[in-house]
């Protein structure tokens, strides 16, 4: 079993997570398989795990040590603000001062973390920030889940989380029967807590059935298994699709975030305990470690990077691209450069990010100990 603090692998399952978040964006309706969505949900289940850990310790340290909860609601607060808020906001500002749209328009859904409310509200995206609905869900999250877990009895804990799961997919199959818009039901909190609720499943098993449950969840043939139904389904709503000439219906707005999670349920366990082989070196390699711990960063600025439908030829992203092909023909139309191309300049921002402000705020963290 991995230490406890800290789990190398799950790095890499976060740049396994960007990655596909940035390939779906990137490609846009070149690419037919939903791996932004699955990115976007891994992210989610993986938050769920990780945060839910932290609080439930947080919980139990408390009770040893007869502080109160309170103490670990303003050092969760605290810590969560110090990753989270400087280059948010400071994405904000800079958007905001270059006047790209609709970030004026917008501004106080945008400072509330309330840009997934927008989208659900006016029923239509918002350009280069439509990636932002997410940090939104998790922002939203966290002002509601951590008193759940510290201040309810752990008795109550399975009791919770079960009812995230079941509550999320019946508001899904209520919306859907509504007749709402798509994007209603993809970027609502309340819509995305079956994945929260399966990562905290997951950290309710490493903290008190390290050693039963959780071992057995982490085994690779419930992975694989989970990956089938996954395939299966992805494929199923592909041909649903093409006969129909539906995009959306109840396959894809209700089932695929869950069977997605639950993918990826097993697909986190297995790396907290370490996978061996081709899978170990893929999420231990410096490089994927490195991508993983800046993934954040990655996420964010990838949209003001390049965007399928609303950056400009006269972007001078696009400008040098096309300097790039005009001096080698050979690479003209290569999706694979552009590929390389537009994740090489965005690790150069993330990385740039890392150093000056993320990792010198994140120090900061030390001072706050739970």
């Amino acid at each position: 079993m991995k230490q406890e603090t800290y789990f190398t692998q799950l790095d890499g399952i976060r740049f396994l997570a960007v990655g596909l978040v940035l390939i779906d964006h990137w490609l846009a309706e070149r690419n037919i398989l939903p791996l932004g969505q699955l990115g976007v949900t891994m992210f989610f289940v993986l938050s769920g795990f990780l945060i839910t850990r932290i609080l439930i310790q947080s919980k139990l340290k408390d009770d040893k040590v007869g502080r109160s909860h309170w103490f670990s609601v303003k050092q969760f607060i605290i810590r969560r603000s110090i990753r989270i808020f400087p280059i948010y906001f400071l994405t904000i500002f800079v958007l905001y001062a270059l006047d790209v749209p609709p970030v004026r328009e917008t501004i106080w859904w945008c400072l509330t973390y309330s840009t997934n409310i927008y989208i659900a509200t006016k029923e239509h995206w918002m350009g280069t920030i439509d990636h932002l609905w997410s940090l939104a869900v998790e922002e939203q999250y966290y002002l509601v889940f951590p008193y759940l877990i510290l201040f309810l009895p752990t008795k109550h804990y399975l009791k919770v989380l079960f009812a995230m799961i079941v509550l999320s997919i019946i508001i899904r199959i209520i919306l859907f029967f509504n007749g709402n818009e798509w994007m209603v039901q993809y970027v609502l909190m309340p819509t995305c807590l079956d994945s929260f609720g399966l990562g905290g499943l997951l950290a309710y098993f490493f903290t008190f059935k390290k050693d039963t449950a959780f071992l057995e969840i982490s085994t690779t043939k419930y992975l694989i298994a989970s990956f089938i139904l996954l395939i299966s389904l992805m494929y199923f709503v592909r041909q649903y699709q093409l006969s129909s000439n539906q995009v959306h219906h109840f396959g894809n707005l209700v089932l695929e975030r869950f069977v997605g999670s639950f993918f990826c349920f097993f697909l986190i366990a297995k790396a907290v305990t370490g996978y061996n082989g081709i899978m170990q070196f893929l999420l231990e390699n410096p490089i994927s470690n490195y991508l993983g711990r800046i993934s954040y960063g990655l996420y964010l600025y990838h949209n003001f990077i390049y965007n399928f439908y609303h950056t400009p030829k006269t972007s001078i992203v696009m400008k040098v691209l096309h300097k790039i092909q005009t001096i080698t023909p050979s690479i003209t139309q290569n999706v694979g450069f552009e590929l390389l191309y537009f994740f090489g300049l965005t690790v150069v921002v993330a990385t740039l990010s890392w150093y000056l402000i993320e990792k010198p705020v994140n120090n900061l963290k030390k001072y706050f100990t739970y």
